[in-house]
This record gives structure tokens, sequence and C-alpha cells, in this order.
């Protein structure tokens, strides 16, 4: 490890909040424009462009035949976005979720997780598998943008001038805040990781680790400055849409795209398949009941998501390292925490929705004469 590495880290990050502020504020003009809700700009347009930083490396990983690299920083991707940048978006500020992201969205992200859970269990991730994934992804931006606009069509949602844009903004400057604000989240990650990989791989770290670390976490730094400015401007239908959205394009674009483009596919190391593989499809049906209830997420559910990945990232590190807290941390996640974890969510979700069919109930009565 030497300073230009840390400078490179250091950058990264002012770059990634630069781009994450032009990004939110060119993308929330042209929903406004173009009659798209925030939800759906945030699902497709922002989620595309905060997972470059991802294809960039997936793709550069895969022609330096590092497919654990590659791997590793899909499946550590969605697993930081999920109990990362929603953890930490809902302490900053409970997230309220549309009921299209209940019904549709996050089904959608969870069968495309589990889609490729099976794609892998061989071991290989196929150009036919690249296919499937890509495939179910774009029926998803096309579903999306067909109920975007449903919905942009009713009276009570027509699209008003977004947060942030409380002067008015020609669609060129939006679209240009929106590809320089691409352009600085690509450049900052860039910069991040390289320095990051490099004082990782100095510490000794395997590439499958560094990939679902270090390379996951600064990938993903885009996807945390545009939720975080996002809820900053009060939008935050377009900081969970970002985040689901964002797991869909990793999967089907970073990397069913890569599997199709390099004939041979993508070669899956068995530990991704054993460990990481299972807890990013483990997180994405746990969003499920938690959005469920209430429709919230709130701040003590974001503290219980960051916690498990701290948790889920000292054991990538001490497994790694061989260290003799390893075994010991292991048995105490395995047969307390996560059954803890696990009976919390249960009561947690059968008391909301006992909350909501006593709401029903109530209001029964009353709606019964006006009908």
């Amino acid at each position: 490890m030497n300073i230009s590495d840390i400078v490179m880290v250091i950058a990264g990050l002012i770059l990634l909040i630069a781009g994450g502020e032009a990004l939110v504020r060119g993308a929330s003009t042209l929903a406004s424009k173009v009659g798209l809700s925030p939800l759906v700009i945030g699902l497709v347009v922002v989620s595309a462009a905060t997972s470059a930083p991802e294809l960039a490396v997936t793709v550069g990983a895969v022609l330096d035949g590092e497919p654990d690299l590659a791997v590793g920083n899909v499946v550590g991707s969605n697993i930081v976005n999920i109990l990362v940048i929603l953890g930490i978006s809902a302490i900053i500020s409970p997230l309220v979720i549309k009921r299209q992201l209940i019904r549709f969205d996050i089904p959608v992200m969870v069968g495309l997780s589990l889609l490729l859970v099976l794609v892998s269990l061989d071991g290989r991730i196929s150009i036919f598998d690249g296919m499937l994934l890509l495939a179910v992804l774009v029926f998803h931006i096309i579903m999306s943008i067909l109920i975007g606009k449903r919905t942009a069509a009713e009276p009570d949602h027509q699209p008003n001038e977004l947060p942030g844009n409380s002067k008015p903004t020609s669609m060129w400057l939006a679209a240009l805040l929106l590809a320089v604000g691409v352009g600085l989240l690509v450049l900052g990650a860039q910069l991040l990781v390289s320095g990051a990989v490099n004082i990782a791989t100095g510490l000794g770290v395997s590439s499958l680790v560094i990939g679902l670390t270090v390379v996951a976490l600064g990938t993903s730094l885009p996807e945390l400055a545009t939720s975080i400015i996002a809820l900053r401007r009060g939008e935050r239908d377009m900081a969970v849409g970002n985040i689901v959205g964002s797991n869909l394009f990793n999967i089907g674009v970073v990397l069913g795209l890569p599997a199709i483009i390099f004939g041979q596919g993508i070669p899956v190391p068995s530990a991704a398949i054993a460990l990481d593989l299972p807890l990013m499809l483990a997180a994405a049906v746990a969003l499920l009941p938690i959005a469920f209830t209430g429709f919230i997420i709130a701040r003590w559910e974001g503290v219980m998501f960051v916690a498990l990945y701290a948790a889920y990232t000292l054991y990538l590190v001490l497994a790694s390292t061989e260290h003799d807290a390893a075994q010991g941390f292991t048995i105490v996640m395995l047969w307390f925490v996560l059954p803890l974890l696990a009976v919390t969510i249960i009561a947690v979700t059968s008391y909301e929705v006992g909350l909501v069919k006593g709401r029903k109930q109530r209001t029964r009565p009353k709606d019964a004469p006006s009908g």
C-alpha cells in the first residue's frame, strides 16, 4: 500500500458524490418531462447508469482471466445493494415502498436471483444462461415502462416538477447532466476500485473475497451516492427503485452479457455457489416480508441489514485468512444469530399482517352502506 492508492480512493469518492448529484438532477428532470414516474426512472435509467462500473469491472476481469473477481463483483454488489445501500438509506430516512415494487419489481428480482443460483450450480454461466438472464431483464424493463406510462396517465399521478428542480430545465441540459453524472460515476468507481484492490492485494486477500467485498463496495458506491442524494431531494421512489433495478441489471447485463459475448461463458467458483449466491438470494427474499410490513423499511430494519453485512464481511475476512476465530464465529452465526433473526422477521411480519387485517375489518362496515 502506498500514498497513491489512498489518493485514488479519496478522488474516487469525490467523483462519485459529484456524479450522483448530476445523475439524480438529470434523471429527475427527465422523469417530469417524458411523463414517467421517478420510480420507473430509478428502476430503468438510473439503475442502468449506476451499474456501469460493475459492467466495466466484470468485462475487464473476464478479459484478464479473473472470473472469480467478475462473479464476486456482481454477487457482492447485489448483497451490498440490499444490506448496505438500502440499510443506510432506511437509517437516514424510513423508506416507503410503492405497491408496484411489492407486487412486481421485487418478486422479479427474487426470481432472477433464484435463476442465477440455478444456472450457476453446474459451475458455469453458459451462453444460453446469459441469454436467459438478459431476456428476463428485458421483460422487466418493458413491463416497467408500460406500467409507468399507465400510472402517469392517471389524473392523480400526473408528474409535477420534481424536488431539486425549482428552476425550469431543458431536455438537452437534463440529458447532459445525466451523461456527465454517468461519466463521473464510472470514473470515480474505477479510481476507487483500483486503489482499494491494490491495498487489498497487498494484504494477501484472494480474488473472490476482493470481488465480494472491496470491489463490490466500490462499484456499489454510485448506488449509495445516488440513493442518498435522491433521499435528500425527497425522491424516495428513485432511491428504492435504483437499488432494485440495479440488482436486476447486475444479473441480466453485467453477468448475462459477458457470458454471451465471451463464447465459453463465465466460470463460477464453488465457494460462491456454496455460500455467496445463496446469501444473495436470501437477502432478496428477506426484502419481501420487510417491505410488506406496512410498505415501509423502518430504521431498525436498516440497522439490522447493515449489521448482517458487517457480520458477513467479518466472516469472509476470517475465513480467507484462516483465522482461529473463524470456526467459533461460524457456529455463533449459524446456531444463534441467524435463527434469532429469522424468528424476529417472522414475528414482525405476522404482527404487521395482523394489523393490516384488523384495519380492513374495521373499515369494511363503513364502506358497505356507501357501496
